[in-house]
């Protein structure tokens, strides 16, 4: 397996068309066309993971952070990043980053925080809008409607939340004249022709557009196909930040507090208090102090999150207990959830985490 093989099976579950404007991810080092020896998880890159990468025989790391975030001017070695970057690239290791796209989907960095906590009814916390196109193309009545519909669904159109292959279809009658260079399928040059045809809409994600009109255009039977897209302002319900869900069974604050140690392995937490039991619980791993209004909207009990600063705690107003339970303590799980979706697809090569303990924060108790 190359590189770009197993980058094509991670951007199919976070395509990096939904990755945050600031963000970085995709392949960072390396070449596309590298064979993968062995795969070493990590959530961030410094030398010492390079190093484990190194002597574990892994030319690829797979890390949730980006280790370029901005443009380089050089590499001499005058910081982490340009000494991680030269040992890298002298041993050809290569460096792929999973950032904010993982955190962003369905199944990702947040659905992970919800599974390490128990949580039910899992949902996007606060889903994006703008995302989602509308499709309608006009085909014949007879079998090339189903061929269309069929090559559309398979480009990734016609899923809305939990259903799949939708469609709405509707019969009428479409005319043209062929002009003299075209080559019709049906009726003559020069001469008025009236086809029955189904009108045929879908709706698909923005990033799907260009597999999806592509696959739509070869099965057509038409020289030229008549449709058109239009954006949609649609909430995408699979593509979005953070997690909303349910606890079992609700807990007074000390005991979510508790439970919330245990659970996600964690020396401490900041927390607001609030007078009140817990059982809705709004996640988002790393820094989330923007999503708490949406959280608080949604009716969240507690908001387990990280980076909140001082100010920031008092908008709570004792409304949701925020728990600020630290960046890396909040995402280190990612490393499991990518070990986890790896080793299901894919079983020729070595996939290891990283035994690195790559938090910057240390606690003195």
């Amino acid at each position: 397996m190359r590189i770009q093989d197993l980058s094509q099976y991670l951007e199919e579950l976070a395509p990096l068309a939904v990755q945050e404007d600031y963000d970085n991810s995709g392949l960072l080092v390396g070449h596309p066309s590298t064979e993968v020896k062995g795969v070493l998880i990590s959530l961030d890159v410094t030398e010492e993971v390079v190093q484990e990468a190194i002597d574990k025989g892994c030319n690829l790391i797979i890390a949730h952070h980006p280790l370029i975030f901005r443009g380089l001017k050089r590499i001499n070695g005058s910081n982490y990043v340009e000494r991680t970057l030269l040992l890298a690239i002298k041993n050809d290791v290569a460096i792929y980053a999973i950032h904010t796209n993982l955190d962003n989907v369905k199944g990702g960095v947040n659905y992970k925080i919800a599974e390490k906590l128990g949580l039910r009814k899992v949902r996007i916390l606060a889903p994006k809008s703008g995302q989602l196109l509308h499709l309608t193309v006009f085909v014949p009545q007879g079998g090339s409607s189903a061929d269309v519909l069929r090559a559309l669904h398979k480009a990734g159109a016609g899923n809305i939340g939990e259903y799949k292959d939708c469609s709405f279809q509707v019969g009428g009658v479409g005319s043209f004249r062929p002009g003299t260079s075209a080559n019709p399928t049906i009726g003559n040059i020069g001469a008025l022709e009236q086809v029955e045809e189904n009108r045929i809409e879908v709706i698909l994600p923005a990033y799907r557009k260009s597999a999806v009109l592509r696959a739509m255009k070869e099965a057509h039977p038409y020289e030229e196909v008549a449709y058109y897209l239009e954006p949609l302002e649609n909430l995408h319900q699979e593509m979005g930040s953070g997690a909303f869900g349910e606890l079992e069974s609700e807990m007074n604050p000390e005991d979510f507090l508790a439970y919330l140690k245990e659970k996600m392995n964690l020396k401490v937490v900041r927390y607001t208090p609030v007078n009140k039991s817990v059982k809705r619980v709004a996640v988002c791993g790393g820094s989330g102090s923007f999503l708490l209004k949406t959280a608080m909207a949604q009716g969240a009990d507690a908001f387990v999150t990280a980076d909140f600063k001082y100010h920031e705690f008092f908008d709570a107003e004792g409304r949701v207990m925020i728990a600020d339970i630290g960046h890396f303590e909040s995402e280190v799980f990612t490393k499991d959830l990518l070990y986890e979706v790896i080793s299901k697809k894919i079983t020729n090569f070595a996939t290891c985490l990283s035994e690195v303990d790559t938090n910057p924060i240390n606690y003195y108790f």
